[in-house]
Parts: C-alpha cells; structure tokens; sequence
C-alpha cells in the first residue's frame, strides 16, 4: 500500500532562506530610501528660505522696510501702518527639523539674511547638514 505524505507548511529552512533574502532586499533599499528623505528635506528647505524671502519683499512694499523679526509676517506688529498680512503661516516659520528660520535684518550677505543651520542644527556641515540660506 503506498501512503502519500501531505505537506502542510514550510520548511524551517525555506523560511530561513526567505528571511535572508528580505533582509538583503531591506539593507540595499532602506538606506536609498533615507537618503531621499533628506534631500526632500533639504530642497525643501530651500523652496522655504525663498518663499520667506518673497514674504519679506511683500511686507517691505507695504510697510516700506522690512520686518525686524519673521514673526512680524504672521502676527501684526504695532508700528506697522500697512500691513496686509498674515504674509506667511506660523508653520513657514520653522525648517523640516522643527527648528526655527534664522533672520537678521540688516543682513551680513544681503539686505536681510534668512537660514536655517540643516539637519544638525548647527552651523556649516555637508550635505543634509549643510545651511541652506538666501545668499548662495
């Protein structure tokens, strides 16, 4: 009498093979995946640092100077006869790090200068670390 053997599941060493297989699969791509999410940020960033520098131009053409600090573009200063604004919203304000823009009228670089010290949060660095600002 011949008795046929049914499986009902895997080998514990086809599980194994397909484990290292999904481990290699992740340590390639999750690295790449990291790395664009930085530079989102970083581009970000930038496209941020010049929308600001807009809001400050508008606010200027109102007002006829620029703002003494960037909170002046959300909340209305006292000694601001024209303003339109909110010219920007209070989450403009902060970078993809969740620190704040650095502003300073009158700037060193130019007129105003605006920047955000990167991933680190500290000035200089490279790549996602790297300050982005308004004068490069």
């Amino acid at each position: 009498m011949n008795t046929i053997r049914n499986s009902n599941g895997f080998s514990l060493i086809e599980l194994l093979v397909v484990l290292i297989i999904l481990g290699l699969i992740a340590g390639l791509v999750v690295p790449n995946i990291m790395q664009r999410g930085e530079d989102a940020k970083v581009k970000a960033a930038a496209a941020e640092v010049q929308r600001l520098s807009m809001a400050i131009d508008e606010y200027y053409l109102d007002n006829g100077r620029p703002p003494s600090e960037l909170r002046q573009l959300v909340e209305r200063p006292g000694n601001a006869s024209n303003w339109n604004g909110p010219y920007v919203n209070q989450s403009n304000l902060t970078d993809p790090w969740d620190n704040p823009y650095q502003y300073r009228y009158p700037g060193q670089n130019r007129s105003f200068d605006i920047w955000s010290h990167g991933a680190d949060g500290s000035p200089g660095g490279e790549g996602p670390n790297a300050d982005v600002n308004n004068w490069d």
